[in-house]
């Protein structure tokens, strides 16, 4: 399967470098995410499929955040025939003014004379869709992982830190022997990164348990303790994951909320 990477031109403090969207196959090429809608976005993807001598067939979107599905607007524009994929999110959706075909876990995908496979991997978002070519055994990862750093988990937003841990799990299982992520460089290790965000997220639960039988009950007080030193920039993102730590642990039976604040039993 031909591979090309298309950048989405849309750098900033939780995209890094920019998105990763990536073309595939040839005559009738796909491509997996829309980018944000920047335009040097498209005129990079124009010249791609140029140089493919192709015409584009489908977009298939990962998940409904705007730096994934944004673009597809765009797109639709200069590309009228093309059809857009994604599971649904019904109130993510209708921000994006296309006509979304629906995606279910297990459907398949034809590029060419291969195919992939949409893996529903939640946890990042509800509507989170790998895509996976078993043949060469790479994944398509979205905002699954990311070779440095690791994911942000929204919980006021989507997230869910038990669902995540799930599609880490999911993934493995698949033995992938690379994955190509939204963000950042190609995984060529994919078990030692997966099993490394495993043990970075039970690390980090142990981190929040530990502030909440201190004493620590507010969200503010356990992001505080747990991210000291941590860039204002950076809060509402750790915020977030730690609303969702606390939610698994809540689910758990490990800690209860009352109202505002946190109890560890």
């Amino acid at each position: 399967m031909l591979i090309t990477l298309v950048q989405a031109h849309n750098p900033g403090p939780y995209t890094g470098d920019g998105n990763n969207t990536y073309l595939l196959g040839g005559p009738g090429a796909v491509l997996i995410d829309a980018g944000s809608g920047e335009a040097r976005h498209r005129d990079d993807l124009a010249g791609a499929l140029s140089g493919h001598k192709a015409g584009l067939a489908a977009v298939l979107v990962t998940h409904g955040h705007s730096d994934h599905a944004a673009g597809a607007e765009g797109i639709a524009g200069r590309w009228p025939v093309s059809r857009f994929f994604k599971m649904p999110w019904p109130e993510r959706d209708e921000r994006y003014r296309v006509e979304w075909t629906p995606l279910a876990d297990g459907d398949q995908i034809a590029v060419e004379d291969d195919v992939i496979e949409a893996v529903h991997t939640p946890g990042h978002a509800p509507d989170h869709l790998a895509f996976w070519n078993e043949r060469t055994r790479t994944l398509f990862a979205g905002d699954l992982v990311t070779r440095q750093g690791t994911v942000v988990i929204p919980a006021s937003h989507g997230g869910s830190l038990t669902q995540y841990l799930s599609s880490l799990r999911r993934v493995m299982a698949l033995e992938p022997a690379r994955l190509l992520p939204a963000h950042g460089p190609t995984i060529d290790n994919p078990q030692a990164v997966l099993e490394r965000y495993i043990r970075h997220r039970e690390h980090r639960e142990e981190q929040i348990l530990t502030a909440v039988r201190a004493g620590r009950s507010t969200l503010e007080s356990i992001v505080d303790n747990v991210y000291d030193g941590l860039l204002d920039a950076l809060k509402a993102a750790a915020r977030e994951s730690v609303q969702a730590h606390l939610i698994k642990l809540e689910e758990d039976g490990m800690v209860k909320r009352d109202g505002d604040e946190w109890r560890a039993f």
